[in-house]
């Protein structure tokens, strides 16, 4: 499909008012990160996937207010955590994330149960909530009172309606139970009424508690970190294989702007960064790079069959020529991450919107800072070699490579 017809347009005029323009988002990021590392001691929002700490899922009843969470926690002690929406919201449901600086896993378990007893605050005198008590405890509980007189079956009696509390709670209700009654007819009638007696529900029920240690936060990190530059060096040896050392250079330099803007909004947006957050920058290095090389290969095609045109004239025209492409395939996939956006909930926030700057930024920086760098380099060189504006002959390239 072809959305442009025969297009004209010279990008590479306005070349130093875009050159100026990316210049100025990185220096505005790399300014927003130093500014954090001299107020937090680190350059990013790391998330407590990275340093550590206590996720806690907790479904409510009805709808929670993030407010009256936040002052619970705040009336705890607990002035750090971060309490985020995810889901639909008709499930009710609340991401609390504790950071902490301890290394004990003791420590981080104590966290969770900070958690639970900020959120529970109407206990009654000398009951057990039945929407937080565990299957082993409930098991013990009936064990110990054996409401329906078991004998010497108690064990596997009680082991099963424990099980099909628990199942029920979970399973069945999703999680909360609104009152005790809500058991009857699940289990037989005495054990409805013993649990009338000793137990009662809050408001809401832990779904699931994850715990990150410090130093597997620093370590995920490191992996991170790691993971990004090898995927660019891994694409810089694969452009210079494949095109030249230059088109490798930049194409790197470009992912590497794409991602410095990146991370710089969520510095400048104070977002934390997850492992989806990094997966997303991944996956964005890995799109720019794609919609890079769609350009360069039709410049070097183009180097081919024009060869008394001047570069940026050759660079121009295949921009043109791929131009249709780039709008097309970048737009509908930008169309889908903004769904993913909009519609995708709190816990895709940080992933979505990492893919919505990073395709905006890796389609910007394809056409207008890896192809006016290629152009800048070719002149500089033919400059130094009295070939003003000549690029370089391709089947010299080619009779090097089929040398190698």
């Amino acid at each position: 499909m072809e959305l442009f017809r025969n297009p004209n347009i010279d990008f590479l005029s306005k070349k130093w008012v875009f050159v100026s323009l990316s210049l100025a988002l990185m220096l505005v990021s790399i300014a927003s990160m130093g500014i954090r590392y001299a107020k937090t001691g680190s350059i990013l929002p790391w998330g407590v996937d990275f340093k550590g700490g206590t996720l806690v899922y907790v479904k409510f009843t009805s709808t929670p207010n993030e407010d009256h969470i936040r002052a619970a926690m705040d009336r705890a002690g607990l002035r750090n955590a971060r309490i985020q929406r995810y889901g639909l919201a008709a499930n009710n449901e609340v991401l609390i994330a504790l950071e902490q600086k301890e290394t004990t896993e003791q420590a981080l378990d104590q966290g969770k149960n900070q958690i639970i007893k900020a959120l529970d605050t109407n206990t009654p005198e000398g009951k057990l909530d039945l929407n937080n008590i565990g299957y082993s405890s409930l098991h013990r509980y009936l064990l110990e009172k054996d409401p329906m007189r078991a004998g010497t079956n108690a064990e596997q009696t009680y082991s099963e309606l424990a099980r099909t509390i628990v199942d029920y709670r979970d399973k069945t209700r999703g999680g909360v139970l609104n009152s005790v009654g809500d058991i009857a007819g699940v289990v037989p009638a005495q054990v409805t009424q013993l649990l009338q007696a000793d137990f009662f529900t809050s408001g809401f029920g832990v779904r699931n508690v994850e715990i990150v240690g410090p130093q597997v936060g620093a370590q995920l990190r490191k992996q991170a970190l790691l993971a990004t530059l090898y995927a660019m060096l891994g694409m810089l040896a694969y452009l210079w294989f494949r095109f030249e050392l230059i088109y490798g250079v930049a194409a790197v330099a470009a992912v590497f702007h794409d991602t410095i803007i990146t991370l710089g909004a969520f510095s400048l947006l104070n977002m934390d960064i997850s492992l989806t957050v990094i997966a997303a920058i991944l996956t964005l290095v890995g799109y720019s790079m794609n919609d890079t090389i769609v350009v360069f290969d039709r410049i070097r095609e183009n180097v081919k069959t024009l060869r008394r045109e001047k570069l940026g004239n050759i660079v121009n025209q295949s921009i043109n020529q791929t131009l249709s492409r780039t709008v097309l395939t970048s737009g509908l996939t930008f169309l889908t991450v903004l769904s993913l956006f909009l519609f995708g909930g709190e816990v895709l926030r940080g992933f979505s919107l990492a893919l919505v700057i990073g395709m905006l930024i890796g389609s910007y920086s394809s056409i207008f800072v890896a192809s006016p760098m290629l152009v800048a380099y070719q002149e500089w060189r033919a400059g130094r070699s009295g070939r003003a504006g000549k690029p370089t002959p391709p089947e010299r390239r080619e009779r090097a490579k089929a040398k190698a």
